[in-house]
């Protein structure tokens, strides 16, 4: 029986992936660098870090000739200025209910910042734990961020029930021995197949968490 869920941030309580996508394309192309785009949604829910960093090495760009660290801080920034965020409402809504039942956990592979910008303006008081990319020395598709919220919840793996939207999320949940549910928002359906079940929208998985009460 479950009794925690864990949630992913972009894509599934934030409709933010475009903005993080255009926003780290601004910063690295001020230094010549154009990164690919469905590479990073084909990557969402790794930490931003190691996007730049598998993507870097691809182009068969040495990461250490950049200052890596700088470009994440000042795309940090940019991120959190420019970014104009909506909520997938059919998600956002059913919150307080779900928390009624279970404990309820956000796993994102955002930095903190910006983790914790989305959760005070649109989500306060809801979440008993919550784990940013920088909160983990490896980040999905490794378990160590799922295993992470089950230790901070007290509750076993077996109990918790992910609900992701990403390849790289998917993974994951399952390498957590987590029950996995998924959204194709940015990708593609048979991109999530590891998932235990897919719905179309959210709407569809808005209903089927509110039928596990």
């Amino acid at each position: 029986m479950a009794r925690a869920l864990i949630f992913d941030m972009d894509g599934i309580l934030i409709d933010s992936m475009p903005h993080h996508v255009k926003t780290i394309n601004r910063v690295f192309g001020a230094v010549g660098i154009h990164l690919d785009e469905q590479t990073i949604y084909d990557m969402e829910g790794s930490r931003t870090v190691d996007i730049v960093t598998h993507i870097l090495k691809r182009k068969n760009i040495d990461p250490g000739s950049l200052d890596i660290e700088g470009l994440l801080a000042q795309y940090q920034e940019e991120f959190k200025r420019t970014a104009s965020f909506r909520p997938f409402e059919q998600i956002r809504a059913i919150l307080p209910e779900l928390k009624e039942h279970f404990l309820i956990s956000m796993v994102s592979g955002a930095d903190r910042t910006i983790v914790n910008h989305i959760v005070d303006d649109f989500f306060p008081g809801i979440f008993d734990a919550v784990i940013s990319g920088e909160d983990v020395i490896k980040g999905k598709p490794e378990p160590e961020p799922f295993l992470k919220a089950s230790r901070m919840l007290e509750v076993n793996p077996r109990e918790c029930i992910v609900v992701e939207n990403a390849t790289k999320g998917v993974e994951a949940a399952k390498r957590a021995g987590m029950y996995c549910v998924a959204v194709p928002t940015y990708v593609s359906p048979d991109k999530l197949e590891g998932a235990d079940r897919i719905f179309e929208d959210h709407g569809k998985l808005a209903q089927y968490l509110l039928s596990l009460k």
